[in-house]
């Protein structure tokens, strides 16, 4: 604002709002800006509401990517190599903002021959956060693959993961500020929960239904979901109930609040996963408003999402944002146990998939 205005810093004062529902935006304030400069133009204080066609227009998208993925697998079906190579985008070794990931992302540090390169294509459109930034994405990659794996090797999904979280663990290689300092002892009992309460492997389902699971850690939080999902042969899906089991540490300080961000944290999954994409037109974001990029409605929704916690003697966490990841790869997976048909792209839609 100083710079736009031609004014010193120490002119300009701040006042914080503490608000909820920014899922990333606030952190890039260019609305700050125009505010100040029409301000300023026109000689008095000014409200500044951008129409949602503005702000669905002219954001900082989500960055996307393309992951290509190799594993190797022993006699006995355990994890041996995972090759990784990361089609993202920046210039020269500088991903766009939130478009990077760590050297140790999982699974890096259980798996003994690990490589994750990565190449870069420019971009000029900007970028930034999206509730849960890049594990939004992540998750529903390596979790998809794991499946994959799972079922090549023959093995119940939740019991190949918890072979994989019982490998030995290197030490960590990213030292930045939010180092992915993954416990796997904790996942491991939050896997189990989510397993257990979904009733895995132990009850009959109703003809049709098969569920799908994925775990991710991110942002300090420990989760695993179990979908239980139905597709008709014209590729309607219907999310009949989601598990939601998580560790975030020893105490849950808001307990409605806690329950009611996490249940929302399903429901922005599941809009991200099955419609929401932005595409440009001769430089122009084609998208305008919810009736091209659409939010999952109630009549969409799961009938019901269970919220389990796992307390530990750990620091209480957030949880707003760690809660949506695993949500897309346990319905993907799901819709390959109903179907058999290996989902590998996002949204579901461009698969002709849609909700019931």
């Amino acid at each position: 604002m100083a710079t736009t205005l031609g004014i010193p810093e120490s002119a300009v004062l701040i006042h914080m709002q503490r608000g909820g529902g920014g899922f990333g935006r606030r952190l890039t304030n260019d609305y700050m800006v125009e505010t100040a400069w029409i301000s300023k133009t026109v000689g008095a204080p000014v409200k500044l509401l951008w129409t949602r066609e503005d702000d669905m227009q002219h954001d900082f998208y989500r960055s996307g990517g393309f992951q290509y993925l190799k594993a190797g697998l022993d006699a006995s079906g355990k994890i041996v190599g995972w090759h990784d190579h990361f089609v993202g985008y920046g210039k020269d070794a500088a991903f766009v903002s939130a478009g990077n990931i760590s050297s140790d992302e999982f699974p890096a540090r259980l798996v003994p021959n690990f490589t994750l390169g990565y190449t870069l294509m420019p971009l000029w459109l900007k970028t930034g956060a999206l509730r849960a930034p890049g594990s939004n994405s992540y998750a529903f990659v390596f979790q998809s693959f794991l499946d994959e794996l799972a079922h090549a090797a023959g093995k119940d999904p939740v019991a190949f993961r918890m072979q994989l979280l019982d490998q030995p663990q290197t030490a960590a290689t990213d030292k930045g500020p939010f180092a992915m300092d993954f416990k796997p002892a904790r996942m491991k009992p939050v896997l189990q929960l989510a397993a257990d309460k979904s009733g895995w492997g132990k009850r009959a389902l109703p003809q049709g239904h098969a569920l799908g699971i994925a775990f991710h850690f991110s942002h300090f939080g420990y989760f695993a979901e179990v979908a239980e999902v139905s597709v008709s042969e014209q590729n309607k899906v219907k999310v009949h109930k989601v598990w939601v089991a998580a560790d975030i540490g020893s105490q849950v300080i808001n307990p409605a609040a806690a329950e009611n961000i996490v249940q929302g944290a399903v429901i922005d999954g599941l809009s991200e996963l099955m419609a929401q994409e932005i595409t440009l037109e001769k430089g122009r974001v084609q998208q305008s408003n919810y009736h091209q990029h659409q939010v999952v409605r109630m009549s969409q929704a799961p009938a019901e999402i269970e919220v389990l916690w796992h307390k530990t003697n750990y620091p209480p966490t957030g949880l707003g944002e760690p809660a949506l990841p695993p949500v897309l790869p346990a319905v993907a997976n799901a819709i390959f146990a109903a179907t058999g048909k290996r989902l590998r792209s996002l949204p579901l839609s461009k698969s002709g998939y849609s909700w019931a």
